[in-house]
């Protein structure tokens, strides 16, 4: 028997669809079914590995982790990965297809839709239900031809869908009721009810909100969710993110200041820093200076060439030139690493226009970006002091040069990753996820002065996962969404 399907949609982008898909997950896992997570499009630059070799959103692997399963390519087949204002790289189950404009992106939908069905009948046998999310608002008409990601693929699949509204951005009422205005009738026949997210104080002042909008729509309301804090403990998916981290802490040891590059990637490297007692995380926001800090981050990016000439622009590289004179640690992340060596160069456009610029010059290493991308789970130690860690990989291009003779990591299987300054206060490497490793974040608070690692973090994500699952279930007409997908 062919598993059941629940499609979760959204007013808008970031109304918490991510959340709730992940929260609903855990519920339906715990009640003992095969439950698969599935976002037929993604656009994020916060992605991850899966160990069947590919690539998926964040948030995906997430709502895996919620249904407790292993993450696989197909509950995210097409993954666009912004690297410009009006460019992506997209990723089709798990590996690169190749770039589009957002408008010429538009035309290729429609042969996408093919890979996206095969992906869901793929989980959809190993299932009990799956449980589909939107992407962006579901009321996009202007989008709805050859659409993939909302009301196109409902109708492919005659998924029942909930659509779900914030309150907390103001305008519920609207957002809902001119989703129903906006969207065609044949769509708006699939929406089976109405989740009202993030209320804040008395639900009862909203009671009356939650009837007229019932009474509006045809639709039946499914539940007022209050604002759940504790969800910034889990890793974000979106970059708008960013703008909660950080913040004056009492009795912060350690200040860790993270230049907020346009095109950052898999930022959810900093979430454990975030997390901890002892660390004062400062986002830096375009027009600011680096701050005075024990170690500064430079993470990821989508488009490294692009990045690195926005961080000049900002007056950020002599930030960081000072910050080394100073005695400063300096670490880089994948594209962060490329960053502090002496040369970037992109010979085929990869990442956007053919070219090289100088790096940071802070590691004698220089980089060339090819078309190969490296995904891989791995795991080993630092050179330096063995302590251990377990991370991934995400990359395009080959770093070479004499500092790699100082390498930063050892890799289980012997290799070397990453290099090291002279005296060790510059570090680069590939390797994501060193943070959320708990014997890494100690070792690393340490050396900067800190007594250690206060947390743990994948059970901090796993009590946090089971306390959303009850705070949603607590707040949802659970029948009736069992009435609606089983």
């Amino acid at each position: 028997m062919a598993a059941k399907i629940l499609m979760i949609q959204g007013t808008g982008s970031d109304v918490g669809k991510s959340l709730v898909v992940a929260g609903l997950c855990r519920i339906f896992t715990d009640l003992g079914l095969r439950v698969r997570p599935f976002k037929p499009q993604n656009m994020s630059n916060n992605a991850a590995v899966t160990p069947d070799g590919g690539e998926i959103g964040r948030a995906q692997a997430l709502q895996a982790r919620a249904a407790r399963v292993p993450p696989s390519v197909h509950m995210n087949p097409v993954l666009l990965k912004p690297q410009s204002e009006t460019g992506a790289q997209i990723i089709v189950q798990g590996r690169m297809r190749g770039s589009a404009r957002a408008r010429d992106y538009q035309a290729l939908k429609a042969g996408l839709m093919d890979d996206v069905l095969a992906s869901f009948a793929h989980l959809r046998a190993e299932a009990d239900l799956v449980i589909a999310e939107g992407a962006g608002s579901a009321s996009e008409v202007n989008l709805r031809a050859n659409d993939i990601a909302n009301m196109g693929f409902a109708q492919a699949v005659q998924a029942p869908v909930v659509l779900v509204g914030d309150i907390d951005r103001g305008g519920v009422v609207a957002q809902i009721l001119g989703t129903k205005a906006a969207i065609d009738p044949a769509d708006a026949a699939l929406i089976r009810g109405f989740i009202v997210n993030r209320m804040r104080g008395d639900p009862a002042l909203f009671a009356d909100g939650m009837r007229f909008i019932a009474e509006r729509s045809g639709w039946p309301a499914l539940g007022l969710v209050p604002h759940f804090a504790d969800a910034a403990r889990l890793p974000a998916e979106d970059a708008l993110a960013l703008a909660a981290y950080g913040g004056r802490k009492d009795g912060a040891k350690v200040t860790v200041a993270v230049p907020m590059m346009p095109r950052i990637s898999n930022f959810d490297d900093l979430d454990p820093l975030a997390q901890e007692d002892e660390v004062e995380l400062v986002m830096v926001r375009p027009g600011a200076a680096i701050p005075v800090a024990d170690l500064v981050i430079l993470p990821g990016s989508k488009a490294t060439i692009a990045d690195l000439q926005f961080l000049r622009g900002q007056g950020w590289d002599i930030d960081i030139a000072a910050h080394v004179r100073r005695g400063g640690r300096l670490l880089g992340l994948c594209g962060g690493y490329q960053m502090l060596g002496t040369r970037i160069e992109d010979p085929d456009g990869i990442e956007g226009p053919p070219g090289a610029v100088p790096g940071l010059g802070l590691l004698d290493v220089a980089t060339r970006l090819t078309g190969d991308k490296r995904l891989l789970a791995v795991r080993g130690c630092t050179v330096a002091d063995g302590v251990p860690f377990s991370g991934y990989e995400m990359h395009v291009g080959v770093t070479e040069g004499p500092a790699t003779a100082r390498a930063a990591l050892r890799l289980a299987d012997g290799s070397p990753d990453g290099a090291c300054s002279p005296d060790g206060r510059v570090t680069g490497c590939y390797v994501h996820g060193l943070f959320a490793d708990d014997r890494q974040r100690a070792a690393w608070l340490a050396r900067l002065g800190a007594a250690g690692g206060t947390i743990q973090y994948e059970a901090v994500v796993e009590e946090t996962l089971d306390a959303f699952a009850a705070h949603l279930a607590a707040h949802l007409d659970m029948a009736a969404l069992k009435a609606i997908c089983l």
